[in-house]
């Protein structure tokens, strides 16, 4: 009888995850990360697989091209590089599809400018919709 009850009452909270988790949108991604020549800030605004758009904003350091790739080790997935175009001073935007599963992707930000070269690397949680 215990273990009936046990049962039961796991099947309710994997149903209530469920309802919950599938009509909860995904949360944005703001992740920051700090080099030697460069810090930036990562924005995903709708961190799901597809198409779509990630903002990199310099917060420390003067980038003169920005680059954004994804890499999903764990499964063998990387997507090709997007180059960001620069919408205004220090804010750059990479559309495209950079996500082609739900899962941790690495995200690398590559930041060229006066001062050199410098790639770096966030977590970022993909969600499905």
């Amino acid at each position: 009888m215990r273990r009936v009850l046990i049962a039961a009452g796991l099947v309710a909270v994997a149903v209530t995850f469920f309802v919950v988790g599938r009509s909860a949108s995904a949360e944005p991604v703001r992740v920051t990360s700090n080099g030697a020549r460069y810090a930036a800030t990562v924005l995903i605004g709708d961190p799901t697989p597809g198409p779509g758009t990630v903002e990199v904003v310099v917060d420390r350091g003067d980038a003169d091209t920005v680059n954004v790739s994804a890499v999903m080790a764990d499964m063998g997935h990387a997507m090709p590089e997007l180059t960001a175009t620069e919408r205004e001073p220090g804010r750059f935007a990479a559309e495209g599809e950079l996500f082609s599963m739900a899962g941790v992707w690495e995200v690398t930000v590559h930041l060229d400018g006066p001062s050199g070269p410098e790639d770096l690397t966030v977590k970022a949680l993909i969600t499905e919709e």
